[in-house]
């Protein structure tokens, strides 16, 4: 009888699908089998690109006569720990009873590179390939996941971008890893005291130390910088409020050298005279504006915005994250992780109550049922479609995290943590239908002697989504009591009851924390000068949602950053700065978000068949051999 064979990314994602498939499999080593089908799993990766000595023996020495290394053909080999699956694997898909391969490795680039590799080395001939494209993996997805399964060669442009990806970092990595190594290797070791030491480069891991250096420096460089601000207490005793001085085109003091900004004195005598001057003189109420606003629930998470998000409540690692929420994916919690979109499709939000009518019926969680009680009652409307939170143009391949309203069977079995990052994404997913917050805001204009004093007031008065999402910020310490500014006059006198002199400094940037890294790459464009370029590599990050993780732990690991384990505040270390020197001084633009970003732009574009793979190679060899000489003529 004629078989169908699954392949997964892990074993745990195996048993998921032969659970919502319905099929009573038996368990054998290295897979599962029933009458019609086989489900196996790749281990993370099988397969991997050879090292240079693999081409030649002679390359397994670090020399400036063998570089730079582009080979013309490239070599893959077996993973030697995983071997044993990877036989497995091989005998399976060379089955003659074995007639269809269904690959549902993750659905993104990387998993389709994880196949593609295994595909490569085994070469099983005669079969029908099929690809399983999946959002999640409830039982309803995964059946329509092998259902619409599109032949894997419509795939062939994510696989061309995936091997591009590897081998971008490859020549990158080897090549400028050995020659700076060759050229700078002995003076790093004499820097930072060690008998020998080697430079590691990488196309996105060196832009990102390059980040965390220059911000580090520009805290270390800061110099602080002393003003006053000038207060000013006006109405009664009972009844009173304060406003903040700031320069017009109508004070005297107008473009004067003795301001800072234009609401500070650089003196405080200045500011003291300047109040002295102000004595016995009317207050007069010049304008009373009154406003209204609203604020709409924000968009729903994608990766980085719930590592960054979690970084900041849990003081957890984004590689942390990203495990806990692939957990919940494998059991059927939430949809699939690894996304940069933070709007759902228009199909999805078609079908969104069955994620709602799922938590309903299954989420055993009082605060969270309180919501959705409130949205039945309240008639707070489902229909998305014309929302800013359904937009097909935002979405590559996959839309944003959110509960399926399934798994609930899983629930219990969870950590606390796991528990708590999940109602995160539930809360995040129900604030989306829950009417804006509205405030009702005053600004106050009181002019004294053509001096101006601004006072605002702000106050919630309907709280909308935030009831959901509690608020963190603190109250504005500028903002006054609202009640007290809406009875104010135009055109009006007050009481002037004193004036203060308020001490005020200029604060340097802060330092990235390992959220905040995360969501700085994946809106590396925004760090781009050049406004033509920035537009032309829009939604291109540094690296992706998939890798980003990965690579703050790598430069960890290597010990060029060090990560505070209660505060995830990120440093770079002496060494991670040595580093940074020698690639400033080398090659400058590896440090560069518009490199690394302009690459992954390119990398995009194969995917979208925008380009050719062909040529997206011959732009790197030539940037590659091109660089190679400036540095070898630089030494």
């Amino acid at each position: 009888m004629d078989k169908n064979i699954l392949i997964t990314e892990k074993p745990s994602v195996a048993m998921q699908m032969a659970k919502a498939l319905k099929i009573n499999t038996t368990r054998k080593d290295g897979y599962l089998e029933s009458s019609e089908w086989i489900i196996t799993w790749c281990v993370g990766h099988l397969v991997t690109m050879s090292y240079p000595e693999k081409y030649d023996e002679k390359l397994k020495f670090w020399r400036l006569d063998t570089l730079p290394f582009i080979p013309k053909e490239w070599k893959y080999e077996v993973i030697p720990n995983v071997q044993k699956q990877f036989n497995i694997i091989k005998e399976l898909l060379n089955r003659e009873d074995v007639k269809t391969i269904y690959v549902s490795t993750d659905s993104g680039r990387e998993g389709e590179y994880i196949y593609r590799l295994v595909d490569q080395m085994i070469h099983p001939e005669g079969k029908t390939k099929k690809r399983v494209w999946i959002d999640s993996q409830t039982e309803e997805e995964v059946i329509k996941g092998i259902k619409n399964a599109k032949d894997l060669s419509e795939y062939d442009s994510l696989s061309d971008a995936a091997y591009l990806r590897a081998k971008e970092d490859y020549l990158i990595g080897i090549n400028f890893s050995r020659l700076l190594s060759i050229i700078y290797g002995r003076k790093l070791a004499q820097e930072i005291n060690e008998d020998k030491a080697s430079i590691s480069v990488g196309r996105v891991m060196t832009c990102v130390l390059g980040m965390v250096v220059s911000r580090e420096r520009e805290i270390r460089n800061f110099v602080k910088t002393k003003y006053y601000k000038i207060i000013g207490k006006f109405g009664d005793e009972k009844s009173n409020f304060e406003a903040e001085w700031k320069v017009t085109e109508d004070s005297k003091l107008y473009n004067s050298n003795k301001l800072y900004n234009d609401n500070g004195f650089k003196k405080l005598d200045d500011a003291k005279a300047f109040i002295l001057s102000l004595k016995d003189k009317e207050a007069i109420v010049k304008e009373v504006k009154k406003s209204k606003q609203k604020e709409n629930p924000p968009l729903l998470f994608n990766l980085a915005e719930i590592q960054n998000e979690c970084t900041k409540r849990f003081k957890i690692k984004p590689d942390e994250t990203l495990e806990i929420i692939q957990n919940l994916y494998e059991n059927k919690l939430v949809t699939y992780p690894r996304t940069d979109a933070r709007v759902l499709s228009t199909a999805v939000a078609k079908e969104i109550t069955k994620n709602l009518n799922g938590i309903i019926k299954g989420f055993k969680n009082e605060e969270i049922q309180g919501y959705l009680k409130k949205m039945i009652d309240e008639k707070y409307s489902t229909n998305l479609i014309k929302t800013k939170y359904v937009n097909d143009s935002k979405i590559t391949d996959h839309y944003a995290i959110i509960p399926t309203g399934q798994g609930y069977d899983n629930y219990d079995k969870l950590p606390k943590l796991q528990k708590d990052i999940y109602e995160l994404i539930v809360k995040r997913f129900l604030a989306i239908f829950y009417p804006a917050a509205e405030y009702s805001k005053v600004s106050v204009t009181i002019d004294i002697d053509k001096e101006s004093f601004f006072a605002n007031g702000k106050v919630c008065t309907k709280e909308g989504y935030l009831e959901i999402l509690k608020p963190t910020k603190a109250k504005n310490s500028e903002d006054n009591d609202i009640s007290i500014l809406t009875t104010l006059k135009k055109n009006s006198k007050i009481n002037v009851q004193n004036f203060e002199t308020k001490d005020a400094e200029t604060s340097p940037p802060s330092r990235y924390n390992s959220g905040s890294i995360i969501l700085a790459m994946e809106n590396a464009g925004k760090l781009i000068e050049d406004e033509e370029l920035r537009e032309q590599i829009k939604g291109a990050g540094i690296g992706t949602s998939a890798t980003r993780a990965e690579i703050i732990k790598k430069l960890e690991k290597i010990k060029y950053i060090a990560i505070n384990s209660k505060t995830q505040i990120i440093t770079p270390t002496n060494k991670g700065e040595a580093i940074y020197d020698i690639v400033n001084y080398s090659m400058p633009d590896m440090l560069n978000p518009k490199l690394t970003a302009s690459w992954e732009k390119g990398l995009d574009m194969v995917a979208k068949k925008e380009i050719e793979s062909d040529e997206f190679t011959m732009k790197l060899e030539k940037y590659i051999k091109s660089k190679f000489d400036k540095l070898v003529i630089k030494m």
